[in-house]
């Protein structure tokens, strides 16, 4: 039994994606963006804050809509390898680079759903 806890362990840390955020990438069509926004939304993510009265709505911009939604899609995923891809639409990044307005706030660390 203390083998295979340290085993789930052990895969658990080394899942582990060591970025902070998941952004989506300069240069990407709005076409591709739509699809990673639409995916993350419909697979976990809370997109709540960037609906018209959500603290992250502004900017109203698809780009500025993605990167909420696949950074909350990354940390409700427990930021695992993989996990920040999007078809190449996103990437990790130890920084936050987005734009945010004053009242909306991108989780930086893992959150899981009970």
């Amino acid at each position: 039994m203390a083998a295979f806890v340290f085993l789930v362990f052990f895969l658990a840390l080394t899942a582990r994606s060591y970025a902070n955020y998941c952004l989506c990438k300069d240069g990407v069509n709005q076409q591709a963006l739509q699809k990673a926004l639409d995916y993350a939304c419909g697979a976990g993510a809370d997109c709540s804050p960037i609906l018209s009265n959500g603290a992250c709505f502004q900017p109203n911009t698809v780009k500025d809509h993605c990167n909420y939604a696949v950074n909350s899609y990354f940390q409700r995923k427990g930021q695992t390898q993989g996990s920040c891809d999007f078809s190449g639409a996103a990437t990790p990044s130890v920084t936050l680079t987005a734009s945010v307005v004053s009242g909306c706030v991108y989780p930086s660390s893992p959150r899981y759903l009970i």
